[in-house]
């Protein structure tokens, strides 16, 4: 099993900055991948961005040279730089993770942190 807890969102103007925090524990050791997912209110879940073990980082377009993942694994911890942001990022974000491929489905999920970005 494995805990996530995210932290970071909050409410920021449009051009602004956050980066948000997501702390596992558990059995982190077999996290094969782990992802940033965001759902706007009354919207599909899309994937932000995703990170495996070995480093290796995907981004959706829509945040590409805007956002940047990254992992402490000394601290367990995932987090996602978010710059020059825009009211159209403005959604719930959950941290997720899997034993399995970035490409398939993640079994762990946090219970997400809300960002609002005003024009």
């Amino acid at each position: 099993q494995v805990q996530l807890v995210e932290s970071g969102g909050g409410s920021v103007q449009s051009g602004g900055s956050l980066r948000l925090s997501c702390a596992a524990s558990g059995y982190t050791y077999y996290m094969a991948c782990m992802a940033w997912f965001r759902q706007p209110l009354g919207m599909e879940r899309e994937r932000v961005a995703n990170i495996d073990r070995v480093g290796s980082t995907s981004y959706a377009d829509s945040v590409k040279g805007r956002f940047a993942i990254s992992q402490d694994n000394a601290k367990n911890t995932l987090y996602l730089q978010m710059n020059s942001l825009e009211p159209e990022d403005t959604a719930m974000y959950y941290c997720a993770a899997t034993f399995g491929s970035c490409w398939g489905d993640f079994g762990y999920w946090g219970q997400g942190t809300q960002v609002t970005v005003s024009s």
